[in-house]
């Protein structure tokens, strides 16, 4: 196999390979692979292992030759995928194992988010835990067997080793088929009973529900760290968003937690922007991924906690994630990329360490301030190299070491600037330049929110150009949405998540702009969300549509996990533009979206807080803001970045463009209140409420 140590020029070098003239299992040098747009795909796409895409191909030769299937789901940035990738599947010995007596099949997860729960419920129902990569050992008619993350190609301490293991399925398989066949009944049948539930419509009390969630929070909290839970620690940005929205004493546990994430270092403190968890309780050593997703909802937390608080810290925090993200993750067509991996040179992390030595040539005198601030050593934090934190905030530091803090300010971004342009030098870590709708759709609404809020204009052309793009670019001749982009879209239909990310994304960019374009936008998505996604007898929602692929088993009930429940945002978006225009019909299937869940909330409101808090909006009148006048003029828009400077529970933002001059009225409580002109005149207005 060709290697490259630079692995974003090795998967551009595939792509850009004329196929036309290849063979369709790939030819001499390559598998079927090949011809995969997923760069996670096409990082495999020279191993011996004669791999095939999901598809019938695959199960057609399964079927045929009565083989087992093994399915590897992984993604392109997943740091043990190449671990194990480098030991096993670009090992000779393993693949003529694999070829002789399975049919294996690679899937990106982040393409196919429906398979991957489905596979992931399997892991977890026999094994009581998932992770990537995810194994799968099934039968042609997709039954799944046996599941099993990563492993080395031999055993060693105490792990079985996949040789064995595969050898020993591919006895199993001859010689004791009933055995399997049990296995797979008995797993269909567990993953059939897990969907058993009550179907009770009743809504849970939402104050008992509250408190409980409370409580959970504050029994895992770590309040000496920040953070929930201990080793590995992951940022949660949807409890964040949720305590922020609380109380000032369970606020606090946000705003703490905040402050560490931005002093550790599973903050990039030279380029900004968050990792994707800290494999510490101390956030100081990161598993060095950057997900789109993560800095997407950490950006709407920051700007919620900086419209609670008024705190500039939160400003500062937000706009360098939209540095970072415009800086990194922006492509060339305007929409955003899903991700920079962890490795670089095949190591974990190499792009971002530091040696002391390294920082005093790059520095000079001014070497030592900066090693002092940033806990610089030349032991290193970090398996000898050094991770920059900020043990100590810049004006206690000033103080502690009788320094003028502007001065100091100034010095230490002088360095960080220096630092970034020769870290820019290095071997970057692969981005994953797959545009995922759904993760566009909360970057726009970020961009938006973030735009509005901030009175940046840039912003929310940032935004507007990443939503004309998708909505230009990523959608079949039928209007049919479809899932992810790159170098063309692609046939995979988009899942309920797309749709309902991209919708929010849509009605955020609407209330930003008061531009009604993004409003019809944002409508049409959710007439087709109710047409593709909702049981007309039931009105639940499944995550797949009615007209795209089923997997054997309905197996997840949707929750909040590293991205936000998928029934909770399609709740929240026909709940908005039911109070945009005034239909009934529309909240009545936002809250119809969650009585398929209505039970699992109840056993695990944390698991549910974006479902909490649609059912806490549907049960209390919004805030009515109507925009008229000269909507689209840079008064309205001053008018607009005075009200979104607040935190406005249930805030709903209607407009009404005429050549008047603009105006704004408000009405809550069962009350309408005099429109006002002014920012100063919405700033009494808003005291008074």
């Amino acid at each position: 196999m060709t290697t490259s140590s630079d692995t974003a020029a090795y998967v551009a070098s595939l792509m850009a390979i004329e196929k036309s003239a290849l063979p369709a299992d790939g030819g001499e040098h390559f598998n079927r692979l090949i011809f995969a747009r997923s760069p996670y795909l096409l990082q495999h796409a020279e191993n011996p292992v004669a791999w095939y895409e999901w598809g019938p191909a695959a199960f057609d030769r399964a079927h045929a030759e009565n083989l087992p299937i093994l399915l590897s789901i992984g993604y392109a940035t997943c740091h043990w995928c190449h671990v194990m990738a480098h030991e096993s599947f670009e090992d000779g010995e393993v693949a003529a194992l694999l070829n002789r007596h399975f049919v294996c099949i690679k899937v990106d997860r982040e393409e196919r988010p429906d398979i991957d729960d489905f596979y992931m419920a399997v892991s977890q129902t026999l094994t009581g835990s998932g992770g990537w990569p995810l194994n799968i050992f099934m039968t042609p008619d997709k039954r799944p067997f046996m599941a099993i993350t990563y492993l080395p190609k031999r055993g060693r301490g105490g792990m079985s080793g996949l040789m064995e293991l595969l050898a020993n399925i591919a006895t199993l398989w001859r010689q004791r088929p009933d055995m399997i066949d049990r296995n797979c009944q008995g797993i269909m049948e567990a993953l059939e009973n897990a969907r058993k539930q009550d179907k009770s419509v009743t809504v849970p009390d939402m104050t008992t529900i509250a408190e409980k969630a409370v409580q959970t929070l504050k029994r895992i909290y770590d309040p000496h760290h920040g953070g929930f839970g201990s080793a590995p620690k992951f940022p949660m940005p949807i409890y964040l968003s949720w305590l922020i929205g609380l109380n000032s004493e369970v606020r606090e546990m946000a705003q703490h937690t905040l402050r560490k994430m931005r002093s550790g270092g599973i903050w990039d403190q030279l380029g900004g922007g968050l990792h994707r968890y800290s494999v510490d309780q101390f956030w100081l050593a990161p598993h060095f991924e950057k997900m789109l997703y993560d800095q997407a909802m950490l950006a709407q937390v920051t700007i919620e906690a900086y419209r609670t608080t008024g705190d500039l810290f939160y400003r500062t925090m937000t706009e360098e994630i939209f540095t970072f993200v415009e800086r990194e993750l922006l492509s060339t067509e305007g929409a955003f990329c899903s991700a920079l991996d962890a490795d670089s040179e095949g190591v974990e992390g190499k792009f971002y360490v530091w040696s002391k030595g390294e920082i005093d040539a790059s520095l000079g005198p001014d070497a030592g301030l900066f090693c002092h601030f940033y806990g610089v050593t030349d032991e290193g934090n970090f398996e000898g190299e050094n991770i920059l934190t900020i043990p100590v905030a810049v004006d206690e530091f000033s103080q502690q070491n009788r320094l003028n803090v502007s001065d100091t300010t100034e010095l230490l971004e002088r360095c960080r600037a220096i630092l970034l342009e020769k870290r820019d030098t290095r071997i970057r870590p692969l981005r994953d330049d797959k545009i995922i709708t759904s993760w566009n759709g909360l970057m726009i609404s970020a961009f938006a929110n973030d735009g509005i809020t901030f009175g940046r204009p840039d912003f929310i052309a940032s935004a507007a150009r990443a939503a004309s793009f998708i909505l230009g670019s990523l959608r079949r001749a039928d209007g049919r949405l479809l899932r992810s982009y790159l170098n063309g879209a692609s046939d995979i239909p988009a899942f309920l998540e797309d749709y309902a990310f991209l919708t929010g994304g849509l009605l955020d960019l609407y209330e930003a702009t008061l531009d009604h374009k993004w409003l019809t936008a944002a409508r049409e998505l959710a007439e087709e969300m109710l047409r593709l996604f909702r049981d007309p007898a039931s009105g639940e929602f499944t995550l797949t549509g009615h007209d795209a692929e089923q997997m054997p088993v309905r197996v997840s009930s949707d929750h909040d996990g590293v991205t936000p429940s998928a029934l909770g945002r399609a709740g929240h978006a026909l709940y908005r533009l039911g109070w945009i225009d005034d239909n009934p019909d529309l909240l009545d299937a936002a809250r119809a979206a969650l009585d398929g869940i209505l039970d699992d909330i109840r056993h695990n409101p944390v698991g549910h807080l974006g479902a909490v808090q649609l059912l806490a909006l549907l049960d209390n009148e919004p805030v009515l803001a109507t925009f008229t006048g000269k909507t689209d003029s840079p008064e309205a828009a001053a008018l607009n970045t005075a009200l979104h400077q607040h935190a406005i529970k249930g805030l709903i933002v209607r407009s009404e463009s005429s050549g008047a001059p603009p105006a704004l009225s408000l009405c809550c409580h069962s009350t309408c209140y005099p429109a006002v002109g002014t920012k100063e005149e919405l700033e009494q207005l808003l005291q008074q409420l």
